[in-house]
């Protein structure tokens, strides 16, 4: 098992000295070392999703002739496949990167529906896109880690990139930073809360621990799955998903359960919903301010005014709560807006330890779901 320390001491021994990325739980001892390291500098950039961080790494290679490095979990190569392809490739300017990715859903190992096909495909997509790999395993010594490196140099001389393909277990860390807010109420709460609101409507909720309780909270309630499309893959999409429901099923209320993180990933979404003006969605960002699901990294989104730039984008109504009488209050009043609306709500950090996972498979959510829909008028 390789220590994270020794990886960035090793990248840094190389001359790579810039790190930008998307937090990862297989990454997460590499992701706490940068933060007690750096925290957000300089030396050390979250962006919002893959893709930024590629170009932001161009950015960075262009001013100081130095090789960047990129973290991300496998199912963030979509994100990265157009700006490698067009962008660092050697058939156009020859932009250096070091990849670190942490591979989720590796073939015979135990993980989330979401992640098997990412994880069967990904070495082949790291070769498409001619990308050198190496794989750190719990096996893999510091010695030959070094090794790999040595013989990398010449590929990232030559205006090539690499990528160290990070196994479970594969790193781990010292480093314990502390990821907190100032927020008091608790997301699984709020959810509840939604969906004592949301009565009979249908709702899309995001990937991550938010679906997570979502399932438990109906399980608890006795409740139907069928209102409910968990998006378990696909981070920054859900907002999308919903206003496809809401497009097709215009009698049928929408609710959108997003994340601040997911939400800043693909943050365009937010001009197309407010262009079509679905009368019948109504869009929920519970933001904490961190990528807890995968770590508690903070996102930027404690920085802008999310209500006031989906107003600018067109939606019809937008509100914010962060304690119990305001969400309370809000609730009411999203529920009889026209939409689409925007309701951000301020969560703490955390969950339960003993939080589960769906027991229905990704089929299922989606076949209940759809025929909770076609019973809809």
């Amino acid at each position: 098992m390789i220590q994270a320390e020794f990886l960035i001491d090793l990248f840094e021994q190389h001359g790579v000295d810039f790190f930008t990325g998307v937090p990862d739980s297989q990454l997460k001892p590499f992701c706490n070392c940068l933060m007690e390291r750096y925290g957000i500098s300089d030396r050390h950039m979250i962006a919002a999703n893959e893709g930024n961080c590629v170009g932001l790494a161009a950015g960075y290679h262009l001013a100081t002739g130095k090789i960047p490095c990129v973290y991300l979990q496998n199912s963030g190569i979509g994100n990265i496949v157009n700006p490698v392809a067009s962008l660092l490739n050697e058939k156009v300017y020859a932009i250096p990167s070091v990849f670190v990715v942490g591979w989720r859903g590796e073939p015979g190992v135990k993980d989330e529906p979401q992640h098997i096909f990412q994880g069967e495909v990904t070495l082949k997509l790291l070769e498409d896109l001619q990308i050198r790999t190496a794989i750190i395993s719990p096996e893999t010594t510091e010695a030959e880690l070094t090794a790999v490196m040595n013989e990398f140099d010449a590929v990232l001389k030559s205006g090539n990139s690499v990528a160290f393909v990070v196994r479970k277990g594969g790193l781990t860390s010292a480093c314990k930073p502390v990821y907190k807010n100032d927020f008091t109420m608790l997301r699984e709460d709020v959810i509840e809360k939604i969906t004592v609101a949301a009565g009979e409507d249908v709702i899309v909720s995001t990937t991550g621990k938010a679906s997570r309780e979502l399932f438990e909270i109906r399980e608890r309630q006795g409740r139907t799955h069928g209102t409910d499309f968990l998006t378990v893959g696909s981070m920054g999409h859900s907002s999308m998903i919903a206003l496809g429901i809401a497009m097709n099923k215009p009698e049928t209320k929408v609710w959108c359960i997003d994340g601040d993180g997911a939400v800043l990933m693909h943050m365009g979404a937010a001009a197309v919903i407010g262009s079509k003006k679905p009368q019948n969605m109504i869009h929920v960002v519970l933001n904490n301010g961190a990528h807890e699901t995968v770590g508690g990294l903070p996102t930027v989104f404690g920085d802008i005014d999310f209500p006031a730039a989906a107003k600018a984008c067109g939606y019809r109504s937008v509100l914010s709560a962060s304690d119990e009488q305001s969400l309370s209050a809000a609730l009411a009043q999203v529920k009889q807006a026209v939409g689409p609306v925007l309701l951000e709500v301020k969560v703490s950090l955390g969950s339960r330890e003993d939080l589960g996972r769906p027991t229905t498979t990704a089929v299922e959510n989606k076949q209940n779901f759809m025929n909770y829909l076609k019973e809809c008028n």
